[in-house]
């Protein structure tokens, strides 16, 4: 398989473990605290379906000024799992379509690929199920291959995000960590949060 079918087909698991962990939150947690500061689950939720429905119009070539505020505001709706389940399968075609990959993306903090693009935001989606599991009292054991695979991408882009002040500081972790405890820990989870 090919880098550039792989990020798709990664990014498709990640919707559908996004999805899973949605459709497991309580309905008395969609208030509660989550392990990103000033987020409670809905908003945390709402915050990645918009990027998820940010991806068609970006890997088409519009600019953010030119999307503007159209997913400001809450985008889940009344069925927050309907609401990822479509986003994320709009995202999943966008990025699919013959040559997308390849096109460049106009984001606030520069061009991408849109291959580049996927990655950054497949990465959001594998940390913040956990996030939303985590916060949800659901099983926080995370798909083996997207942690494997969302690692070898955030090598080469930690120290960046975290110069930028896009994730926090790292958390220490035992020598024997797992592979999910390390890549969280590397963006600035503490593994064993508790709400």
């Amino acid at each position: 398989m090919s880098q550039r079918s792989e990020v798709v087909d990664l990014y498709s698991r990640a919707v559908d473990r996004f999805v899973a962990a949605i459709r497991g939150v309580p309905e008395s947690a969609w208030s509660g605290a989550t392990p990103c500061e000033d987020w409670d689950a809905r908003v945390l939720t709402n915050h990645l379906v918009g990027e998820d429905l940010w991806v068609p119009p970006l890997v088409e070539g519009k600019t953010v000024a030119e999307v503007g505020d159209v997913f400001d505001g809450d985008v889940l709706g009344a069925d927050p799992a309907a609401s990822a389940e479509q986003a994320g399968k709009s995202a999943v075609a966008a990025l699919a379509e013959p040559g997308a990959l390849a096109r460049t993306v106009h984001l606030s903090f520069g061009d991408f690929t849109a291959e580049e693009y996927a990655w950054q935001v497949l990465a959001d989606h594998v940390i913040h199920t956990w996030d939303l599991l985590a916060a949800s009292g659901g099983d926080r054991g995370l798909d083996d291959g997207l942690v494997e695979a969302t690692a070898r991408w955030w090598t080469n882009w930690e120290d960046g995000y975290r110069g930028a002040g896009a994730v926090g500081p790292a958390v220490t972790v035992g020598e024997g960590a797992s592979a999910q405890d390390r890549l969280l820990a590397s963006f600035g989870r503490d593994p064993a949060w508790q709400g």
